[in-house]
């Protein structure tokens, strides 16, 4: 999981030139920063002094008027509306994980309103127990169909921290048709996967990454069908599953693996799906070896609405950071890569991951143009004049209309600014402070 504290800032987003940078920041157009998050109440558990989870049956309502983190955003096909989601954090309880997954209305690009993702805390569910309440919901997606229904695949949780560090959790689907206002809970209530017996006391296994899809191709004729996928652990391997609605999310078919263990190993997570100009459906993953050996990305495909899977891929090899946390700070490090496919051109695809070399972070893209048969070289997205001075990590893709590709990344080239959010004793410190950066491309249709 991603973790940056803060409130949800919107960004105008601007085109950036390809060229060696200056600090500060230089950009090819002017661009505004809007703050979208405002405080609200619904249901959250708060945690007593001296532990580290909320007790059940604690649940009340509060102000979510706290950090936000792990922002997400999509656009309504065709318009300018946009749908944001994030972690939303329990009051002054953000030093725990004790947070639900909140939504952000904005018509026209402009912020209008923020809430909890309903359906899964004590108030808008309208029980303390557990399930349907959780005390946590976590890792916000969101993706649109073509009538403009909004869709994100939940993961509601406990923390039971006490044994093997595992939660007793499952995966839900929610959807939204007024813009991330209000939300229902989709495949007629029920939860696309919950491993039987899934608790801190048994290993049974624990859903995590889970992300969505949607076919909002006019026309297509798998148009408006949901992909559901997500990682499951159990201890000593992962597999990645998947789920399809063709009914706007009343129905999810039964989770099918698409991992074999054979092709990408024991351990795959960061799962990714994604729908390209021909309705072909995509999933990236890395696959973490045993033994400290090099991770590596793979992609897989189906034509025909996930019915059926090509065998995956290897997209590139990656180093990963071996530890907690980026140098100088205790900030973690999150999901390694990104991917999406062209809404514009069939078979191109988009993968943008971090790379570790030993010290340092950069950000690297690859390109496939032939449905993800072969990719082109890494290149090196950020452009700072001395790559080895400062980290550039965690990068998202998006693929947008007539060929336009764009690559986000926290960045931090820049000395840390005499703000009022920044320590007086940061002030000036490099390598520390976080920004982030926008590299746009252009796909010709060769690439």
């Amino acid at each position: 999981m991603k973790k940056l504290a803060g409130a949800l800032v919107v960004v105008a987003v601007v085109l950036v030139p390809n060229m060696a940078w200056a600090a500060p920041w230089t950009a090819g157009v002017a661009f505004t920063n809007q703050v979208a998050s405002s405080p609200f109440r619904a249901g959250g558990y708060p945690v007593p002094p001296g532990q580290t989870a909320p007790d059940p049956g604690t649940c009340r309502l509060g102000d979510y008027n706290a950090n936000r983190s792990e922002s997400w955003i999509a656009v309504k096909p065709g318009t300018e509306d946009l749908v944001g989601t994030s972690k939303v954090f329990f009051e002054k309880f953000s030093t725990f994980y004790d947070f639900h997954l909140g939504s952000y209305t904005i018509p026209g690009g402009t912020p209008a309103a923020n809430n909890i993702v309903q359906g899964y805390e004590c108030i808008s569910t309208g029980t303390q127990a557990m399930p349907p309440s959780w005390m946590n919901n976590t890792d916000p997606n969101v993706d649109f169909d073509t009538q403009g229904r909004a869709y994100q695949v939940t993961l509601p949780f406990n923390p039971w921290w006490t044994n093997h560090l595992h939660p007793d959790g499952a995966i839900g689907i929610s959807y939204s048709d007024d813009l991330g206002r209000t939300w229902v809970t989709g495949n007629g209530g029920n939860y696309l996967d919950r491993v039987p017996n899934q608790s801190s006391k048994t290993l049974g296994g624990v859903e995590d990454k889970q992300w969505v899809a949607v076919n909002h191709l006019p026309g297509s004729p798998y148009q408006d069908h949901v992909y559901a996928a997500w990682a499951v652990f159990n201890g000593s391997a992962t597999k990645v599953r998947l789920a399809i609605s063709r009914d706007r999310g009343q129905s999810f078919t039964s989770p099918v693996t698409l991992s074999a263990p054979a092709q990408v190993g024991p351990a795959v997570t960061y799962v990714y799906p994604s729908v390209d100009a021909a309705g072909d459906v995509y999933v990236s993953v890395v696959s973490f070896p045993p033994s400290g050996k090099a991770s590596v990305i793979y992609v897989s495909r189906s034509s025909d609405d996930g019915r059926s899977w090509s065998r995956f891929v290897p997209v590139t090899t990656v180093g990963t950071l071996p530890d907690c946390c980026l140098p100088n700070t205790t900030f973690r490090d999150g999901i390694v890569e990104s991917f999406a496919a062209s809404p514009t051109y069939p078979g191109h695809l988009y993968l943008t991951y971090e790379e570790w070399d030993g010290s340092q972070f950069d950000v690297k893209f690859t390109q496939s143009v032939d449905a993800g048969l072969t990719w082109t070289d890494p290149v090196v997205v950020n452009d700072n004049a001395d790559p080895a001075a400062s980290d550039q990590f965690q990068p998202s893709v998006a693929a947008g209309p007539d060929g336009a590709v764009a690559v986000a990344f926290y960045d931090r080239r820049a000395a840390c600014p005499a703000d009022p959010g920044v320590f007086a004793e940061h002030v000036g410190r490099t390598n520390f402070c976080i920004d982030t950066s926008l590299q746009a491309y252009k796909d010709s249709g060769s690439g």
